[in-house]
């Protein structure tokens, strides 16, 4: 018998809505979700946290409108149970609380703010759920997100063998550092510096050298994966589990730094909450490869969105 689940990943940069009906647990490993909703929108709540420390109050009424949308959309389906996750930029504002009871008035149900090591364990499963057999394990998994980007390495069967945050999401690093538009020399290479210190850290916590496949999630990877797959509208289908190299990242990357907001603005791709940010995903992606070792990175459309409904899985 299924069971009808709703799941919100609510990050730094956007926010996500999946309402999918579960398989019977007897139904084994393999059964997929069957997906009835998945929405996206940007609400960007992490901005500014970096600097002040707190949620400003735009990018919470924001994110009200946007959770009041879902709870709508989640009553008419008939989700039975719901669970929401808040990320990094929760984890990091002095005014958490705020946000906490916005949520529970809006939503009814209150925000999990789930650790880094949780959040990554969420993101592994979500990942790993029905990648193409001849995937090869152990797989390093990353999730790019807007304040934070978290690394796991398992297997499918032993699940995850270590897990670690590391605060380099694409809105924190372009806040940071990419002030320029394009950004100068000077900007990427103090962002990449930046970046090449944190993943150097993060792999000494997991073992992501040893592993043989690099599976990437979240928006700035399926971005820059429809990008270099010449992509003229965004189709998740053909990104879901498409293999890019590592040349094809460099040049992708290089070429959204060069331009400016207009200009990345104009791919056929693009989502336009994305594209003052897209270039430091691309450059965070792209430094994992470099330090990690990685010839490729499969691009995978599951995420920790789908690690949320299977924790609901009894």
């Amino acid at each position: 018998m299924t069971t009808r689940v709703a799941a919100i990943d609510c990050g730094t940069n956007s926010i996500r809505l999946l309402v999918a009906d579960l398989p019977d647990p007897g139904a084994g490993p393999e059964a997929p979700l069957a997906d009835l909703s998945r929405r996206m929108e940007i609400v960007r709540l992490g901005q500014g946290v970096d600097r002040t420390g707190r949620l400003a109050p735009e990018a919470i009424e924001r994110t009200r409108v946007a959770l009041a949308d879902y709870a709508t959309e989640m009553e008419k389906l008939g989700a039975e149970r719901v669970r929401m996750v808040a990320t990094s930029a929760t984890r990091d504002a002095a005014n958490a609380d705020e946000f906490r009871t916005m949520v529970e008035r809006t939503l009814g149900v209150a925000p999990e703010v789930v650790s880094g090591d949780e959040e990554a364990r969420l993101s592994f499963t979500g990942a790993v759920r029905g990648l193409p057999a001849d995937a090869k394990a152990p797989f390093l998994v990353v999730d790019i997100g807007g304040g934070s980007t978290e690394f796991v390495v398992g297997t499918r069967d032993g699940g995850v063998q270590a897990a670690v945050s590391m605060d380099i999401g694409c809105v924190r690093m372009t806040e940071r550092h990419l002030h320029g538009d394009p950004p100068g020399l000077d900007e990427i290479a103090a962002a990449q510096a930046d970046i090449a210190v944190a993943v150097d850290r993060a792999l000494e916590v997991v073992p992501g050298r040893e592993a043989a496949t690099l599976v990437g999630l979240a928006g700035s990877v399926t971005t820059v994966v429809a990008i270099a797959e010449g992509l003229q509208a965004y189709d998740p289908g053909r990104i879901h589990h498409a293999r890019v190299p590592y040349d094809k990242v460099a040049d992708v990357t290089a070429d959204l730094l060069a331009k400016t907001r207009e200009q990345r603005l104009a791919i056929p791709v693009m989502h336009p909450g994305r594209a003052d940010v897209i270039g430091a995903g691309g450059l965070v992606l792209r430094v994992i490869m470099e330090r990690a070792g990685m010839p490729s990175v499969v691009a995978s459309e599951h995420d920790i969105l789908d690690g949320i409904a299977w924790s609901l899985q009894r």
